[in-house]
């Protein structure tokens, strides 16, 4: 990874939008502070592309959509985007699999939570699961007593062994059935809602992230960031952001925007 700093001049001066996660990129410690809202609101203001890739439940990210300044939003680790029609004062939601399919999924997963929170003791459903369309969300440091790496290895085992993906953010495993991650539901997203072909402009997109969720998004977009708390999960994200900041979490994503807004033209 190179600091930030190094990111080329020419580049900044191209690029059109900001995709970025949440938790511990956007926000510090579990809170969105007004620095980071504000820098969210700056690029908006500025015309860039503004949205948030999250791992978040579509609970959230209805709020989101509405409130915050940004374009739309990707939740649930690629379950959907929800984006908020302005002229028809309406959200708009497209998701990845269909009524029928997410309503046999949520079986299957209610199954497979009990069967987690039974072989890894001190685990817990997040918080917020009861608001989620399409994944689990096993909480292994956000609200319980933090669990080792082990521990965490556990549970991302339960799912796969249960023919589900899983992913390891900094708060939470997300665990699914279905053919979909962030990556897959952002190149949709841009296409149906901004006419982008991703593959052919993603030198024009900033992805700014911190965990293990984010690799696919690392991967693919050349010009990727991770805020300075990436370095915290080591090489357990593979392959690593192209740039990192000085700074963490939401500070580090403030320092993104500021070094996009000074070399913007």
């Amino acid at each position: 990874m190179q600091p930030l700093g190094l990111l080329p001049i020419h580049i900044r001066h191209r690029i059109r939008g900001v995709l970025f996660d949440i938790d511990d990129t956007l926000t510090s410690e579990g809170q969105l502070s007004a620095k980071s809202y504000s820098a969210m609101e700056r690029l908006h203001t500025e015309r860039f592309v503004v949205i948030p890739i999250t791992g978040r439940p579509a609970g959230w990210c209805d709020h989101i959509a509405r409130m915050w300044p940004v374009d739309a939003v990707v939740g649930e680790n690629g379950s959907f985007y929800f984006r908020y029609n302005h002229a028809d004062e309406r959200l708009d939601k497209r998701f990845s699999v269909d009524d029928i399919h997410r309503c046999e999924n949520r079986r299957r997963l209610k199954e497979l939570a009990n069967l987690i929170l039974s072989k890894v003791p001190g685990c817990a459903l997040a918080s917020e699961q009861r608001y989620r369309e399409s994944d689990l969300a096993i909480d292994y440091c956000e609200d319980v007593t933090p669990l080792g790496e082990t521990e965490v290895a556990h549970i991302v085992q339960l799912f796969h062994q249960a023919g589900a993906h899983a992913k390891v953010s900094s708060i939470h495993v997300n665990g699914w059935f279905g053919d979909y991650d962030k990556l897959s539901m952002t190149r949709t997203l841009m296409s149906e809602c901004f006419g982008v072909d991703l593959d052919a402009e993603r030198e024009r997109y900033l992805f700014v992230g911190d965990s293990p969720n984010d690799a696919p998004m690392f991967a693919y977009f050349p010009n990727s960031i991770g805020v300075a708390n990436v370095a915290d999960f080591g090489d357990r994200i593979t392959p690593q952001p192209a740039y990192v900041t000085k700074q963490r979490c939401g500070a580090g994503f403030v320092e993104v925007v500021d070094s996009l807004l000074s070399g913007s033209g």
